[in-house]
């Protein structure tokens, strides 16, 4: 051997054996790790898809009368109202899979098959379960929100089972179903969430789903786009607080009693004299997201719809108390 020679080889690139060896055992070391991460990525995806499933599907069940319970999940609170004539339901939830749920669950009460199913308001956290019902099943809503299902949510709505289960039965103001000796009355109390919202209260039982005319705990939607309105809600809401009631059931969050549908109603009027208050005076809306304090009715954000927050309220009834002054 030459004094000072390398006894490495040198390769065509310039690497030696020695070189090449480590890049090639690297370059496996990667693709297992990759791999790997890969096997890691794909458990966490099908785990969190196999939790969603069953979260849809997951109904808490509460029983306020012997004939009549609360079903709450991924979107608005669901009533059951079992008679020995047959069932009611307010409101079906985001999914169709949920409509699913509130059958199977309504089948563990009773044989009873469900007589009417009663919309409060468009939104799809409260009318997306119906294809799951039976077609020619009567379907309630006031005509406003019938309108708003056909123009705002044509699509969900254009093909079968789901144009079936549209609101075939609409009313204006109230409307009355007698039910297994038991009484079930409609009222549109007026504009707030919606222009088209309906409470409905089980008469004997003295209990009042308002829908999301009330949100208890959290912070609601106010929806301009489909007639809301934060100006007019506190008066609607007085008119919905001279029926005769003890117990509510809300929209979104527990159920309560009168004194926290007055809370609400509260945050409501706040709300709107204290925003339109800072835009009389010619305040912006920053000034408003700034100066608007709402922190002693201690709400919060939905969970599955974390965006509905303070600065959510605070934008939309500036938006309403600016409307047509803006250039």
């Amino acid at each position: 051997m030459t004094a000072g020679r390398s006894n490495r080889t040198p390769l065509r690139n310039g690497r030696t054996v020695c070189e090449e060896s480590t890049l090639v055992i690297s370059g496996r070391l990667v693709s297992r790790a990759l791999e790997r991460a890969g096997i890691v990525l794909l458990v966490v995806i099908v785990g969190f898809a196999a939790f969603a499933w069953w979260r849809v599907g997951y109904l808490d069940v509460q029983q306020l009368r012997p004939d009549l319970w609360v079903l709450s999940g991924v979107g608005g609170n669901v009533g059951v109202f079992v008679s020995n004539e047959g069932v009611i339901v307010v409101d079906t939830m985001t999914f169709v899979r949920q409509g699913e749920a509130i059958l199977d669950r309504i089948t563990r009460l009773t044989d009873q098959r469900v007589m009417a199913v009663l919309n409060t308001h468009y939104h799809l956290d409260h009318t997306h379960g119906n294809p799951a019902f039976v077609p020619g099943t009567k379907v309630i809503s006031t005509a406003r929100t019938l309108a708003h299902l056909r123009e705002r949510d044509a699509a969900f709505w254009r093909d079968s089972p789901a144009r079936e289960l549209l609101p075939n039965l609409t009313f204006e103001t109230t409307q009355e179903i007698s039910i297994g000796g038991r009484t079930v009355r409609l009222l549109h109390p007026g504009r707030g969430h919606t222009d088209g919202d309906l409470v409905v209260l089980f008469v004997e039982d003295r209990v009042l789903h308002t829908g999301d005319l009330f949100s208890n705990g959290v912070y609601p939607n106010i929806d301009l786009e489909a007639g809301g309105t934060v100006r007019e809600w506190g008066d609607t809401l007085d008119r919905v607080l001279a029926l005769d009631f003890d117990t509510v059931i809300p929209g979104h969050g527990p159920v309560t009693d009168r004194a926290g549908l007055v809370r609400f109603q509260r945050f409501i009027r706040s709300l709107w004299s204290q925003t339109s208050a800072v835009a009389a005076r010619g305040g912006s809306l920053d000034d408003a997201l700034r100066t608007v304090d709402l922190a002693e009715f201690a709400l919060r954000p939905l969970w599955f719809a974390p965006y509905l927050n303070r600065g959510f309220v605070v934008r939309r009834a500036y938006q309403e108390a600016t409307a047509g002054t803006r250039g």
